[in-house]
């Protein structure tokens, strides 16, 4: 699949088919996380994969019961580990590790894509009971969780905002001289 095809067929799903996904595709989606940027080269994410139907169950109740989430055969749950990030960059350690976790996340929902698998990046969830589910330490963050399935059926595509909807130039506010009528080839 081209880039630009990647990136436009890249979309929320939630709902999933029973069939299942194999282990070796959960790793290549894992591994996608690996090269995404890291400020000075300090790895902070850390990814916890879940197959265990209860743990599914009782994360999709800690995603404010987005009950799809128990549906999907693995759930990745994304965290970061500043700690090291924080000796290097100080009180802009969080702001890095919040962008670090970004750009892995949209890797892995890139590769996600490309296996012609389907998930959902989901950010609304009680942090302490996703920590207390997975015994994750108190200082980690959790950032995200990650559904990872089969989808049900065929997807549609949210309508996404004109390029000049969301493009200054020089300044804030500031549109272009020029029209854009198209994106250039």
């Amino acid at each position: 699949m081209e880039f630009d095809e990647l990136l436009k067929e890249r979309k929320s799903v939630r709902n999933y088919s029973t069939k299942a996904v194999s282990f070796g595709d959960i790793v290549r989606v894992c591994e996608a996380a690996r090269y995404s940027p890291m400020a000075g080269n300090i790895y902070t994410i850390r990814l916890i994969v879940v197959g265990n139907k209860e743990t599914k169950a009782k994360l999709a109740g800690a995603a404010l019961e987005q009950e799809f989430v128990a549906d999907a055969p693995y759930v990745i749950v994304v965290c970061s580990d500043l700690a090291n990030l924080a000796r290097s960059y100080g009180a802009r350690a969080e702001i890095y590790s919040r962008q670090q976790a970004g750009a892995a996340i949209e890797n892995m929902l890139l590769k996600v894509t490309e296996l012609g698998l389907a998930t959902c990046w989901i950010g609304a969830f009680d942090d302490n009971a996703v920590k207390r589910i997975l015994n994750i330490p108190e200082k980690i963050q959790v950032e995200a969780i990650l559904p990872i399935a089969n989808p049900l059926g065929k997807t549609t595509q949210k309508k996404k905002p004109e390029l000049k909807q969301i493009l200054y130039f020089e300044k804030w506010g500031q549109g272009t001289v020029k029209p854009i009528k198209k994106v250039p080839a």
